[in-house]
């Protein structure tokens, strides 16, 4: 079984083409749903995160803030490698355990983990293969801006915390561009599942 990474810069896409790969049966998961799960209240990531940046990081009802997390976190970036280091162990354990899992089903050719920050972490080798979402530069700025409500600073500074995509297009085994139609992004999907059938 192939264990494939899927890849890209924040507001690229990536999502999209995970839910596109799971409704074609292909098994799927998700780095940042698993690290919303290990922040939980009474988590060990979420002890963690207090005792790191305090009780103002968190809710009334006890969860994670998560835009004032990101607001501070990325405007410092000793506060982002303390989050990541408190959140990023026990995510990569997650995964780990679920392609260990899925590894033990007969005649299943590969799965996929949506892993964002794959290539500023170092893992990229890994896996067997990587899959990039990408689209220009301007339409990247303009999707964090609309989709995270932020300003153009605020947005570039998201942006400036990951490699630039052509880097990451660069190392990549697939390449999904999402700049144009829907259907073109399924098209290019449906291609590189069927090159993944093929152990290509």
């Amino acid at each position: 079984m192939l264990r494939v990474a899927l890849t890209g810069g924040i507001a690229t896409g990536k999502s999209h083409v995970l839910r596109l790969l799971g409704a074609r049966g292909v098994p799927t998961i998700d780095a940042d749903r698993l690290a919303r799960e290990v922040v939980m209240p009474g988590q060990p990531a979420w002890h963690a995160l207090r005792k790191r940046f305090g009780f103002g990081i968190c809710r009334e009802d006890g969860s994670i803030d998560r835009p004032r997390l990101g607001a501070t976190v990325f405007a410092d970036n000793a506060a982002r490698a303390d989050l990541e280091s408190i959140v990023h162990p026990p995510v990569r354990k997650a995964i780990a355990n679920w392609f260990d899992d899925r590894a033990t089903e007969a005649c299943l050719q590969f799965a996929i983990a949506d892993i964002p920050l794959l290539f500023e972490t170092g893992r990229a080798a890994e896996y067997d293969r990587v899959i990039v979402t990408a689209c220009r530069p301007e339409t990247q700025l303009t999707r964090v801006m609309d989709r995270n409500g932020l300003s153009e600073d605020d947005a570039r500074k998201r942006l400036a915390a990951q490699l630039p995509i052509d880097d990451k297009v660069a190392q990549a085994d697939f390449i999904i561009r999402t700049d144009g139609s829907f259907v073109e992004t399924e098209g290019w999907v449906d291609e590189i599942s069927a090159a993944l059938r093929r152990g290509d």
